[in-house]
Formats: C-alpha cells, structure tokens, sequence
C-alpha cells in the first residue's frame, strides 16, 4: 500500500504547484526533490513544533497540517491521510472559484 500512496501525494502536489505563485510553486517544486530532505526534514519539524505554540504571535496552529505534508515526503504511513487532505483542499478550492465566477 505504501508503494501506491506516493504517486498519490505526488500528484496532488502536483495539482496545487500551479495553483500558487510562481515562487512558492518552485520552491514546493525544489522541497520536494529527494536531495532537499536535509531542509525538509528540519524545515518540517519546525513548522509542527512552532505551530502547537500557535496560541502567540504570528506563530499558528496552520503550521501543524504544513509540517505534517512536508514530513510525509519522508514518512510513508503519513502518505496517504495527507494526500487526502491535499485532495480534499484542492477540491475546495476549486468549489470556492467556480462560486465566485458563477456570481
């Protein structure tokens, strides 16, 4: 099953690259490359253990879900739950625009 689950995360990272600037879709682009794991990991933990402080300043507890899809690049049992919520995002997202253009 873990061997599945990785084109799935891949493809739904593929679906959201386009959808963000053109900086930070290189970047998730350039993160998401195997030699960039000793960023991402580091990078990963960071988000998750600044996010369960989110109560102060500028810090938030949407930096949790961001460590948690960075990580599952690197962790195989969390593949699958984050390539269903990235799925289910995107499917919001994109609900949320055909709204705004049908008004």
């Amino acid at each position: 099953m873990a061997a599945r689950s990785q084109p799935d995360l891949d493809e739904e990272f593929r679906r959201f690259e386009p959808l963000l600037p053109g900086w930070a879709g290189r970047f998730v682009h350039w993160i998401r490359q195997p030699g960039s794991r000793w960023v991402r990991l580091p990078a990963a933990l960071l988000l998750i253990g600044a996010g369960f402080v989110g109560f102060l300043p500028i810090l938030g507890f949407w930096m949790v879900p961001l460590g948690l899809v960075l990580i599952a690049q690197d962790v195989p049992f969390l593949r699958p739950p984050m390539a269903k919520a990235l799925r289910w995002a995107h499917d919001k997202w994109d609900a949320h625009r055909r709204k705004k253009r049908s008004t």
